[in-house]
């Protein structure tokens, strides 16, 4: 009955996904490949624990 208000966390790891990848192009855009990097990386974590809220 309660369980509508429980918040989504695939929800919130969605919207912090496509944040990380925003700021990768935003850091591409301004030519710190450095940083486009290391927020690449951090958005495929994410992505990865999508699928693992997605498949569990």
């Amino acid at each position: 009955m309660f369980g509508i208000f429980k918040s989504d966390p695939t929800k919130k790891l969605q919207k912090a996904y496509e944040r990380k990848l925003e700021q990768a192009m935003e850091a591409a855009r301004n030519g710190d490949m450095h940083a486009n990097a290391t927020l690449t990386a951090e958005a495929q974590a994410l992505r990865e624990q999508i699928e693992a809220h997605k498949s569990g």
